[in-house]
């Protein structure tokens, strides 16, 4: 397993990784695939690598991207102000719970602030098991509302 830079031609990929990284809590079922079509949605890949916080590591399994974490400014359920990246993670469930989600963050946290990000934040379902990784790598919640945590991760 290897961690790198997403490629120009993957960047299709990032579909399949957002429809992975919702969070679906047990007993429920998926939605349809065509959620990501969702405008709010649609800003986590569409015309990825044009802003200056568009960032991508992947986790490839011998020729496979098994994983990605991924990182732009856009007004998503994360952000909390226009110069701060937010974050998306995900990986293929037999790649879960190996430490790899926190292998790939953490490259990402430094890649992020070797390029003078001062800071990056996410949103995460508070029932999600993921909060605990990120409280790990540093993450602090900043805000709250019903069902999520805004958190934040000072570089």
């Amino acid at each position: 397993m290897k961690l790198r830079n997403l490629r120009e031609d993957e960047t299709e990929l990032l579909k399949d990784f957002l429809y992975e990284a919702i969070f679906v809590p047990e007993g429920i079922m998926p939605p349809d695939r065509e959620i990501i079509e969702q405008p709010e949605l649609k800003i986590y890949y569409e015309d990825f690598g044009t802003g200056r916080a568009d960032h991508c590591i992947v986790a490839d399994d011998n020729g496979k991207v098994v994983g990605a974490v991924w990182t732009r400014i856009m007004d998503d359920y994360g952000h909390v102000d226009d110069e701060t990246p937010s974050f998306a993670i995900s990986l293929y469930k037999e790649y879960r719970g190996q430490g790899l989600g926190t292998q790939m963050m953490n490259q990402m946290l430094i890649l992020l602030k070797d390029k003078g990000f001062n800071k990056a934040s996410l949103a995460v379902q508070k029932a999600n098991y993921a909060v605990r990784m990120y409280e790990k790598a540093g993450f602090k919640t900043v805000n709250e509302n019903e069902e999520e945590f805004i958190m934040v991760r000072e570089l």
